[in-house]
């Protein structure tokens, strides 16, 4: 019997993004007998090619914004521009399931990027980097990740089939419209190309030229000297296109309650904070400096952060 023919994808069924009723079934864009190019050498040196660039990329965001990336998102949108890059060239274009292949391996990076950066530096807090090694460092994340994928075979037919559309998955299906969108091709490929482009421009133009600062603050305005350093009030804003793309991504609801957790420490808790500690002469928890010399971004790091942890 012959294999299925994979028909033009238009775009995602409209059962995609909401549960499921009683009796229907969630058809896959690319049926399971479909015979369609999927793990081929350029995928591969592709897919591995980017989990080294974003790697770096994704330990850098990391650091900066205390908060990891799906790097499946950018390079979904490098595996479509490199598609349509070989199409133009006059090559074979690849397939979704190509570019699937190569962001699920890019993905990667993120993943154990994430866990390195904000599970590895306990080992300098705990005073134990004397005791760990590169062999370490290297196994630790490894091993970690054979863990994960080893947990994620049984689970995701129950979290991703069995309750299909009760979870958003924010990041996943934002990955698939752009695998989508690429397969569609024409000006829809365009626009994710020329949305790079463009954030990389603004990123540039905050870092390279200094037009204007990465993080608003309101203790660089004179007006609000009052509540910066007598309140301990303050209002911080990042401007990278990263976070506002990150923003966009994860949707207003989630936005908004992270927005909430940020206006919560740093308008309440920072200077509840500030106000019990300035009639203690000595930190307010054994270990932490005194609260009376601290500026509002220290209290926060010192204190508050550790509520949210």
């Amino acid at each position: 019997m012959d294999a299925p023919q994979v028909e033009r994808i238009e775009g995602l069924p409209d059962n995609a993004y909401r549960e499921l009723k009683p009796g229907e079934v969630y058809e896959p864009l690319i049926p399971a007998a479909a015979r369609v190019a999927e793990v081929t050498p350029r995928a591969i040196a592709l897919g591995l090619a980017m989990t080294v660039l974003f790697s770096a990329a994704a330990s850098y965001i990391a650091l900066k914004l205390g908060q990891g990336i799906e790097t499946a998102i950018p390079i979904a949108i490098l595996a479509v521009g490199f598609s349509a890059l070989l199409t133009r060239l006059g090559r074979r274009s690849s397939t979704m399931l190509e570019n699937l292949q190569v962001a699920a391996l890019g993905a990667t990076a993120g993943i154990v990027v994430g866990g390195s950066v904000f599970v590895m530096p306990a080992i300098f807090v705990l005073g134990l980097d004397s005791r760990s090694g590169f062999a370490q460092i290297f196994l630790v994340p490894f091993l970690g990740a054979v863990l994960g994928v080893l947990f994620l075979i049984p689970f995701r037919r129950y979290f991703v089939a069995e309750m299909h559309g009760k979870l958003p998955f924010p990041e996943a299906t934002a990955t698939t419209e752009i695998l989508v969108t690429g397969e569609k091709g024409g000006s829809a490929a365009g626009v994710l190309l020329g949305s790079m482009g463009l954030g990389f421009a603004l990123d540039y133009l905050a870092a390279g030229f200094a037009a204007w600062r990465d993080t608003f603050t309101t203790a660089l305005i004179p007006a609000c000297e009052a509540f910066t350093t007598r309140l301990k009030a303050i209002f911080t804003l990042n401007t990278s296109a990263a976070v506002m793309g990150l923003g966009y991504i994860i949707g207003v609801r989630y936005a908004a309650i992270i927005c909430a957790g940020s206006f919560l420490s740093y308008w309440v808790l920072v200077p509840l904070v500030a106000r019990i500690g300035a009639e203690v002469p000595t930190g307010l928890f054994p270990g932490l400096p005194p609260v009376a010399g601290l500026d509002a971004e220290a209290v926060f790091g010192s204190y508050v952060r550790l509520v949210g942890i």
